[in-house]
């Protein structure tokens, strides 16, 4: 379904099942290179760690691996062909204490992936934004939109 990640289309999916999340997560993540950033939006149990476990999956990474980082902040795996940084915002409000995590320098050299990232100061010029919201029972809707060239 997807292209190298500067040729992926914006599009929208539905998902119905939690295993299906993760599907779509792992046929993005298989396209991903060193240094793109995937930025997660969606609500409490929307399916964005899920999603995560699917980036891991196409990165090569055991998915069982993948945790919500929310007390931690910030998780990185590796094994695959490029390790992956898992970060959540939640818990964060201010945009030094983001900073100070220094999710670019972490990140260097593999992808990265934020969850609650409405919360970014700023975003790297290569991302690609996952808007998953809730549609009836397990049901998502999952819209991926590349940007390449953020001014945020």
């Amino acid at each position: 379904m997807f292209r190298a990640p500067r040729d992926v289309q914006s599009h929208s999916q539905i998902t119905r099942s939690e295993s299906e999340t993760v599907a779509a997560g792992r046929d993005l993540g298989a396209t991903l290179s060193a240094g793109d950033t995937v930025l997660l939006f969606g609500d409490l149990g929307a399916g964005k760690t899920a999603f995560v476990r699917g980036l891991a999956e196409g990165l090569g990474i055991d998915n069982a691996e993948v945790t919500s980082p929310t007390f931690t902040l910030v998780q990185e795996y590796r094994g695959g062909r490029l390790p992956l940084v898992h970060a959540d915002l939640y818990r964060l409000n201010d945009a030094r204490e983001i900073d100070d995590l220094g999710l670019d320098e972490i990140a260097a050299g593999g992808v990265l992936a934020v969850e609650w990232a409405e919360k970014l100061p700023r975003v790297a010029d290569r991302t690609i934004e996952v808007r998953i919201s809730h549609g009836a029972g397990d049901e998502r809707r999952l819209t991926i939109i590349p940007d390449f060239h953020s001014d945020r």
